[in-house]
């Protein structure tokens, strides 16, 4: 290891040579072979302009301009191209109390999210249960089951489904007449009228079973027929 600055200024001296020859000679601006003998190498360009300097500086003067290179890259090029790699390699440092508020900020928009959910599964199981068309009736109708029993009339059709469920539409009179019920009904259950002419569609003519005065009745395969109750005598 030599002084890189030291040895170019010995050599300059001890020739007689003085800095606006060497930059005739070198075709470099005296100012830079200056810096070059004071090692202000952070004043000069980038590092490859450095070793040029150095190189042409040196062989010019009869030294080794090879030596001068090398010198020059164990002693800062070499160091420095370290400092980056370690650079890189060190991860960069959160600081504590904007990570603890990042980590406070995604636990906030998890819980949000989790709120969301919550409440989309709620509407969801509202909507099938509350929604579904076994409860379905026509909107602004009593219940045919809740008119008889206030008139205490006894029931003169009754439509029920036995064997499996089935989509009922009733209507008074005729297909054109006023609605009384539309909805499915499940097994087991069933509509009373005191009505004696009605209109109905079954979806499942086969899963229902209709009866005037407590006499079942046959249903066309369509599943679409027309009711008129006779007059009960006796």
């Amino acid at each position: 290891m030599f002084e890189i600055g030291a040895s170019l200024r010995e050599a300059r001296t001890r020739q007689g040579l003085d800095f606006p020859e060497m930059e005739q000679r070198t075709k470099v601006r005296a100012k830079y072979l200056r810096l070059l003998e004071e090692e202000g190498f952070d004043q000069l360009p980038a590092h490859t302009y450095i070793k040029g300097f150095l190189r042409t500086y040196a062989e010019s003067l009869g030294l080794d301009g090879g030596l001068y290179v090398d010198e020059y890259n164990s002693r800062f090029v070499a160091g420095e191209e370290e400092t980056l790699v370690r650079a890189r390699r060190t991860p960069q440092q959160v600081p504590r109390g904007r990570s603890r508020r990042r980590e406070r900020r995604e636990s906030r928009v998890v819980v949000a999210a989790l709120v969301v959910i919550v409440l989309v599964t709620a509407l969801v199981i509202a909507a099938w249960k509350f929604g579904s068309p076994g409860t379905q009736k026509v909107q602004g109708l009593s219940s045919p089951k809740s008119s008889l029993a206030k008139t205490g009339l006894p029931a003169v059709i009754v439509v029920k489904a036995v064997h499996g469920a089935s989509f009922v539409e009733i209507r008074a009179r005729s297909r054109s007449g006023k609605p009384l019920f539309q909805g499915t009904l499940t097994r087991g259950e069933s509509q009373r009228f005191g009505a004696r002419a009605l209109w109905l569609s079954l979806t499942s003519p086969k899963n229902v079973v209709v009866t005037v005065f407590g006499r079942r009745l046959t249903i066309p395969a369509g599943g679409q027929f027309q009711i008129s109750a006779p007059a009960r005598t006796g």
